[in-house]
Formats: C-alpha cells, sequence, structure tokens
C-alpha cells in the first residue's frame, strides 16, 4: 500500500475531522459449511485465521487513511482479488440469492468453489474480468409503485463485496457523524434514536423532510469517479469501479446503458451511494451550519433519506433554497411533492396554537411517522408510530400469502407468521408505539383463523382451539428497543 501527496485531482470541500467515532452522537453520528473438499474442521480453523490476517490487512487501511487525511492510495486492488477475501465475500451471501443474467446459483458456484476463485483472482490480477450487466427486476412499494432493482451476477457480487470492504475501510474515517445508512456498526434505529433526541434536546422548531428524486437512478458517473479519485488513485480499482458503472442493466432481453445511476441491489452501490453524498451534501450541510445559520442545526442522513431540523424559519428557508441549487449542480433534484418543510418540534404546538392554527404537522422518516406528542408529564416527546400506509401493505401481502398456503400444513405456516410477526416487532417495537404493533398482531391472527376455516366447509375450528395455536405460533407484544435517549447515553 502507498500513497501519494497532493497532485492533480477534483477540488472537493474540504472536510471537518469526523464525529462519528464509536458509539452514535446527538442527532450527528448509524454460515455455513464450505462446498470444498476437505476435513471441515481444517476448513473452519483455517478460515478464522484467514478472518484474522484480512481483518489486520483492513485496520491498516484504516490507520493509515485516518492518520493522514490528504493521503490517497494508489496499490489497493490486491486487496480486491486475494483469494481468501474472495472467499470470504461468497460465503458471507445468502444461500438462496437471485441469480444474475447468466443465470448460475450460489449452490452451482460452490460446487467447484476453490478452482471458481482461483480463476477469479486470476482474472482480476491480469484484468481479464468483465463486468457483465445486472437483471434488472422490480419489487411492490407500500404506494404501488414499482421500485427497480438490479440483480448482478454471482461473481460480480462476489467482487462488488470484497471491493466495497476494502472502500469501508478508507471511508468510514471520512464519513462525518450524521451519515448513518450502509455503515458498520450503524443501523436504521441509531439514526431515528439521534434525530429524536436532537428534535428533543435542541431549539427545533422547522423540520425540512428532504426526498432526492430517482437518487441511484440520478448519480452521475463522472462525478463520482471524481470523488472516488479523491481518495483513490489505483487506476485498477477505478478501472472497476466504472466497469459496473457503465455494464448497464438488462430488461425484457435488451441491454440499457446510461451515463448516470447506480442500480440499487448491487453490493457496492451502497457505499457509492455514500461517497456520493458525503461529497455533494455531507461536507456542504457541515460547513452551511457552521458558518451560515443564526440557530440550532440538527442533521440526519440514512442513505438518500434526509431530515434536517432548525430553530429558525429563515434559516430553514435560506438552507432549502441553496440545497436545490447545490444539488442541481450534481445532476440531482429535490422531489417538489415530497420535500416538506413543517413546523415541528417542542415549540410547534404552542406557537401555532397562539397563531390560530392546528396541530403540527408529522412527517415520516424511516418506516415510522414522528408526530409531535407529550409525556405522562406533560414534556414534550416525538411519538413516532408505524407508517398506516405501510402496515397495511404489509398485511395485505400476508393475507394473499396465507391464501396461498391455505392447504398447508399449520405448523409449517406458524412458522412462517412466527418470522413474520417476530421480524415486524423487532423493527417497530419502539416506545409509543405498542397500539400499532398490537394491531399488526391482531390483523395477523384474523387472517390466519379466516384462512383455517376457509379449508373446508366443514371446518371445526372454534376460536377457543385458535387460541391455542395462537398462542403456540404467534409471538406476544413487546416493545423491542429502549427509549432513544438511554440508548444514546450508552
Amino acid at each position: 500500500m502507498h500513497g501519494s501527496g497532493k497532485s492533480d485531482r477534483p477540488i472537493v470541500p474540504r472536510k471537518p475531522p469526523n464525529k462519528g467515532g464509536g458509539a452514535p452522537q446527538l442527532a450527528e453520528e448509524a454460515e455455513g459449511r464450505g462446498l470444498a473438499k476437505g476435513n471441515p474442521g481444517q476448513q473452519a480453523r483455517d478460515r478464522a485465521q484467514d478472518r484474522t490476517t484480512l481483518q489486520n490487512a483492513l485496520d491498516r487501511i484504516r490507520q493509515a487513511a485516518e492518520k493522514d487525511k490528504e493521503l490517497q492510495f494508489t496499490t489497493l486492488w490486491h486487496h480486491v482479488y486475494d483469494i481468501r477475501r474472495l472467499r470470504e465475500a461468497y460465503y458471507s451471501m445468502k444461500r438462496n440469492v437471485s441469480s444474475g443474467v447468466d443465470g448460475q446459483t450460489w449452490q452451482q458456484y460452490g460446487e467447484e468453489l476453490e478452482r471458481n476463485l482461483e480463476d477469479l483472482s486470476d482474472r482480476l490480477k491480469r484484468g481479464a474480468y468483465r463486468a457483465k450487466p445486472v437483471r434488472r427486476v422490480y419489487i411492490p412499494k407500500a404506494d404501488g409503485r414499482q421500485r427497480p432493482l438490479g440483480v448482478p451476477t454471482l461473481e460480480d457480487k462476489i467482487v462488488q463485496r470484497s471491493t466495497a470492504e476494502v472502500l469501508n475501510a478508507i471511508y468510514e474515517v471520512d464519513f462525518l457523524g450524521f451519515s448513518y445508512g450502509s455503515r458498520p456498526g450503524r443501523s436504521q434505529h441509531n439514526a431515528l434514536d439521534a434525530l429524536s433526541v436532537g428534535l428533543v434536546r435542541k431549539k427545533v422548531s422547522w423540520v425540512l423532510d428532504a426526498d432526492i428524486r430517482g437518487f441511484y437512478d440520478a448519480v452521475s458517473h463522472e462525478w463520482l469517479v471524481k470523488f472516488v479519485e479523491h481518495r483513490i488513485l489505483d487506476r485498477r480499482v477505478v478501472r472497476h469501479l466504472k466497469k459496473w458503472l457503465n455494464a448497464g442493466v438488462m430488461e425484457d432481453g435488451k441491454r440499457i446503458r446510461s451515463e448516470v445511476g447506480t442500480p440499487q441491489g448491487s453490493s457496492v452501490s451502497p457505499v457509492l451511494a455514500n461517497i456520493y453524498l458525503h461529497y455533494v451534501f455531507d461536507l456542504w450541510v457541515q460547513q452551511w451550519r457552521r458558518k451560515r445559520t443564526r440557530g440550532d442545526v440538527i442533521v440526519v442522513r440514512y442513505a438518500d433519506d434526509i431530515v434536517v431540523g432548525f430553530q429558525h424559519r429563515s434559516d430553514a428557508e435560506q438552507f432549502l433554497g441553496e440545497m436545490r441549487e447545490r444539488f442541481r449542480k450534481f445532476n440531482l433534484e429535490l422531489h417538489p411533492d415530497k420535500t416538506r418543510l413543517i413546523e415541528f418540534g417542542r415549540f410547534a404546538a404552542g406557537n401555532r396554537k397562539r397563531g390560530g392554527q392546528g396541530k403540527p404537522q408529522s412527517f415520516d422518516f424511516l418506516g415510522f411517522t414522528h408526530i409531535c406528542g407529550k409525556t405522562r408529564k406533560g414534556k414534550f416527546a416525538v411519538t413516532r408510530q408505524t407508517i398506516k400506509k405501510r402496515m397495511r401493505a404489509k398485511l395485505q401481502a400476508i393475507k394473499s400469502e396465507l391464501r396461498r398456503r391455505m392447504h398447508d400444513p399449520v405448523p409449517e405456516v406458524g412458522n412462517w407468521l412466527t418470522s413474520v410477526v417476530r421480524g415486524h416487532m423487532q423493527y417497530y417495537g419502539v416506545p409509543r408505539n405498542s397500539h400499532a404493533i398490537s394491531a399488526f398482531r391482531h390483523q395477523v391472527v384474523l387472517y390466519w383463523y379466516s384462512a383455517l376455516r376457509r379449508r373446508s366447509q366443514k371446518t371445526r375450528l372454534t376460536w377457543k382451539r385458535m387460541e391455542r395455536l395462537v398462542k403456540r405460533w404467534i409471538p406476544t407484544v413487546r416493545i423491542a428497543h429502549p427509549y432513544p435517549d438511554q440508548r444514546l447515553c450508552v
């Protein structure tokens, strides 16, 4: 690994030292056994040693990046094509992952895993590796629209995962604390907690709920490469990033190429998206907050979901106008209908009451509707409830699946419902949202009861027997997360 000093490179804003560190700060800071032949116990020991060696290599990269924020890395590619890292990338994937345009599955690739990985590593080393177009699929959204996802080939996924690990080792020391999406050790609930605590503790009266129109389809390849080259001057890394960006998508048998966009679903897209918004938004808003505002400002970003809180309306309006201009320069656009500036915070209810207005508006973020509420002692609190539209869509999907599984064995359906309900509570089980998750569980029980009774016209399923099934298979309601300030204090 070598670094170079300052040279011809894209002009980007100077960034302040990272505030993220270990635990999140206040509204700032988020196998199985191998298929290769050999002794399973020895394989496990070898892989454990490999993971330690690989992690040590990443630690050295991370330390170098942290020590010199101007350091540009010129020799990184050998970390990517290291067969041990490629092997770990393969094993880290889901076994039932969808296949790309070549139709190759995880199991098929693993039948001759070592031979395939050696060939892949050799092609990466010689520059003979060719990226294939991603297969485009669509998944339904809660509002009825379709979200496009890209499914890369298995080998592309392996190489992208390996590359993303190396990139993260560098950029994790650069990314700012209020960025949470797709970062190691950070989750949606870290971002939700930071936002909630910031709204309570800071003098926030206005909230900007910003929505970037089609972000993943609008990322400029030219700007993205310039941003990457600010830190990485290894031509092989940059060349392969360009290969993935230019590979295009395969839809209805036709290959579509574009000079913008990075497909959602690829392993490298999250870190590339974070790099893009780090330079376009994070560094800019950090500087804006320090130099332009007259009051408190909080920022939370999870991938392309952005919420900014302001003390003064004038700051919020000025920021929104300048943010639109900033984004336009980098081929991004705020959605005119989904981007909203609303009065929200601990002073909002009183201010609106004095002005003869109604209750403060709510806003949605990461699956929750955020509402101005109060504690039992009458203090301001942010109430977070499951977005009703999303819950209805999820329940409708469960209802349809229960009809499809109507004649399946009860234990099989019960196991499936256990995982569905438990997963829902694990995400949405936050304080002050027990009513919503109770309603979700109750509706699931009713749908299952209806599906079981439809199995036969002579059914003898009574509600008393149904209660036994519910007790056996449907998890009871529980709050899975602590109050935001408790988790942040830890």
